[in-house]
């Protein structure tokens, strides 16, 4: 006789949230880097506001609260709704039906190992989808997962233009070091008086190889540190010209995150520059609380013949100074 596993437990709403929440997540750099600030919102909606050119958060409230005491300038305030990212697993009660290994596993354990596999394939998806949408905040534009679909164009929101910038990494007489500090110097002249606790650039292969050849940066190190780029620095990185430079690998299908020669300069430390907002999943249990980055729920099948689990999240990933990024090209 059939048991009825999915009645157990194990399979608990509160339970399945932490699980989907605790498996790790796909080695994808801006994530492991924590360049984006994770926070937890009750609500669908993150205002953001501008005032003499500096952008500012706002802090949620409940309505009828009283606002936040600012001057008199003139400000302008504009909402940023999250985004909703629905996946569906399922398992079957024939996948577990006779199938329990002789003296081991029960239904219910042999259930559950197969959804916490099905889990970790969806979470995979989730997480290549935060970097896909963290690597567009910090080039300045979301774009939905056909790549083209624009989500938020940030330069367009704020009234301002990313930075870009040619350095002529062919040419060996190129003085790589002078270009690189003055592009820093565009950066902070953006930043203005606001601190920034170092500058980062991710490279695609192209303009890595081409930055680790060129002259300017080889006779740097050649008495110096000469085993640095005798060495594969490409995911380890180095740090040239107070940049530190790494080369980036991220790719969905033919679509790669950092284009051919190109490379993302951008600044670190920052406060309130780059930012993750999670809303909470729309269902009962989690209206007007914290949201949280995944999470999953639970449904019978017509007839009980299966369970079918829904795993979702809801974020805002958002560059509020995407003028303070510099999308370099190696020409």
């Amino acid at each position: 006789m059939m048991l009825n596993v999915f009645g157990s437990d194990a399979f608990h709403f509160t339970k399945l949230v932490a699980a989907i929440n605790l498996i790790p997540h796909q080695p994808t750099r801006l994530g492991q880097m924590g360049l984006f600030r994770p926070e937890g919102i009750d609500t669908l909606t993150v205002a953001i506001e501008m005032e003499n050119n500096v952008l500012t958060l706002v802090p949620t409230a409940s309505r009828g609260a009283p606002g936040v005491v600012k001057g008199l300038e003139r400000r302008n305030l504009r909402d940023f709704r999250t985004v909703h990212l629905p996946q569906r697993v399922s398992v079957m009660a024939d996948e577990v039906a006779n199938l329990r290994a002789f003296g081991s596993e029960t239904e219910e354990e042999l259930a559950m190992g197969r959804l916490n596999k099905k889990m970790a394939v969806a979470r995979r998806d989730l997480d290549i989808t935060h970097e896909f949408q963290r690597m567009g905040a910090l080039k300045g534009i979301v774009y939905d997962a056909d790549g083209t679909t624009v989500i938020y164009n940030f330069g367009t929101e704020f009234g301002v233009t990313p930075g870009t910038a040619n350095i002529a990494l062919s040419n060996t007489a190129t003085k790589v070091l002078q270009e690189v500090i003055a592009n820093k110097g565009t950066i902070e002249d953006v930043l203005g008086g606001v601190a920034y606790q170092g500058m980062h650039a991710l490279c695609s292969k192209e303009f890595f190889a081409a930055l680790t050849s060129h002259p300017a940066v080889t006779e740097t190190y050649k008495y110096q540190m000469g085993q640095v780029l005798r060495q594969d620095r490409r995911y380890t990185g180095f740090e040239f010209g107070g940049v530190f430079w790494e080369e980036y690998r991220g790719t969905v299908g033919a679509q790669r995150f950092v284009a051919a020669n190109k490379a993302l300069l951008f600044p670190t430390g920052v406060p309130d520059m780059f930012m993750s907002y999670f809303s909470p999943a729309p269902y009962m249990e989690t209206v007007n609380t914290v949201g949280l980055p995944f999470y999953m729920k639970a449904k019978n099948m017509d007839y009980d013949t299966g369970v079918e689990w829904q795993v979702q999240s809801n974020p805002l990933h958002i560059n509020t100074r995407p003028n303070a990024v510099i999308e370099l090209t190696a020409t």
